[in-house]
């Protein structure tokens, strides 16, 4: 938050009787000592005097949420979401109506928990109008007033709450929260599934997510967002091995199971990427052991490619109570970072050239030399492969 390019932002939008403060997790991590992320800054300034003051500094100036009092400022590469003060007009369990305000306590009030209403100057004094900094030090995840009332104002905040637990909070979760929490759960419905997806993948990419699954599954809560999530310790287990850097989508496999129909369910419904819908599937299908030979990791990484293979890896390994420090364990990663898919020499048309007539058998060849040329570990070259095919091909 000391950046020249954050300070430069600050400072564009501080003066004329107006100050600007950060706000929201940028604070949040700054107080507990954790590496800052994502730059949020309030101020009372409306929308086009953001603009304006930001241009006049020389930054660059998008209006990515104009509506909502949202401007996305550009500083050396680097975006800093600037919104103006708000107060809540009307809600409708997803996206509420605001107007703008020079009030920092009514913008406060309107906020989810009061860990997220904490504000920070430049000079690094802190406005807390909800008294989050003790509930952030204690690991207390509270709503800004009552819990109900700000989850009928939007109802991925049920979600957010569980998130916001798994990376900040410490047990026990507030009683008044979690039964709010029940009791809105239905409410998410009608959140659009992007939205449902994004807090689902952040909290699972939390130190202890299984542990706040099962705490949305005692409250009724994870029955409408992740009803397949069934096999807890199948995550805890992973996260024993995979910590270097928590992989949502590899844990989100975990805590499937080993039910191979699941994970394309769950990828059409949360609608994620086919990068991860692929991921999902092939971690779910995979018969790789716990200990492969190099035969049979060099067929996994050609054919799945290395990220695929290391959720199998991660998975098989954490399923057979493997630690992280193990070195068959650290052998197979990295043999799996440092690898780069090789080329197959041969196409279609080196099996017409035999004069073999385009159809299936055209196809079932190019795949036995292919099997080969893997089993051989990829250093057959193509005059090596083509005279596997003569021979295949009785020519």
């Amino acid at each position: 938050m000391s950046a020249p390019a954050t300070l430069a932002v600050l400072a564009a939008l501080t003066g004329q009787h107006a100050a600007a403060r950060f706000v929201g997790g940028c604070v949040r991590d700054a107080v507990l000592g954790r590496a800052v992320k994502d730059i949020d800054i309030a101020t009372p300034h409306a929308p086009p005097t953001v603009i304006q003051l930001l241009e006049a500094a020389g930054i660059k100036a998008i209006p990515t949420g104009i509506d909502h009092g949202t401007i996305t400022a550009v500083a050396d590469g680097r975006p800093f979401e600037v919104t103006t003060l708000r107060r809540d007009v009307e809600t409708m369990g997803r996206k509420a109506r605001v107007e703008f305000t020079d009030d920092w306590v009514a913008d406060a009030n309107r906020r989810d928990f009061t860990l997220n209403a904490i504000y920070c100057d430049g000079d690094g004094t802190l406005y807390d109008p909800t008294d989050g900094i003790p509930d952030l030090r204690a690991g207390k995840v509270r709503f800004v007033g009552e819990p109900s009332r700000r989850i009928e104002e939007d109802y991925l905040r049920v979600l957010r709450f569980f998130r916001i637990y798994a990376h900040y909070g410490k047990p026990p979760a507030d009683v008044g929260a979690l039964q709010a929490c029940r009791m809105h759960a239905k409410g998410m419905a009608i959140l659009s599934v992007e939205r449902v997806a994004h807090e689902l993948l952040r909290l699972l990419a939390a130190p202890d997510p299984a542990t706040v699954l099962s705490l949305m599954q005692e409250y009724a809560v994870l029955a409408e967002v992740l009803s397949e999530a069934s096999d807890f310790e199948r995550l805890r287990a992973l996260t024993r091995v995979d910590t270097d850097a928590p992989d949502p989508i590899r844990r989100l496999s975990a805590v499937l199971g080993p039910d191979v129909a699941k994970p394309e369910q769950v990828a059409f419904r949360l609608k994620l990427s086919n990068r991860d819908r692929v991921r999902l599937v092939a971690a779910a299908t995979a018969a790789i052991p716990p200990s492969p030979d190099a035969a049979t990791v060099r067929r996994a990484l050609y054919r799945d490619g290395s990220e695929a293979f290391l959720d199998q890896i991660y998975l098989r390994w954490a399923e057979a109570g493997g630690r992280i420090g193990d070195p068959a364990f650290r052998g197979l990663l990295e043999t799996a970072r440092g690898w780069r898919k090789p080329t197959f020499p041969l196409g279609g048309e080196d099996v017409l050239a035999l004069g073999i007539e385009r159809g299936p058998r055209v196809g079932d060849l190019l795949e036995a030399v292919r099997r080969w040329w893997m089993e051989g570990g990829f250093v057959a070259s193509r005059s090596e492969c083509l005279a596997k095919l003569r021979t295949l091909a009785g020519a």
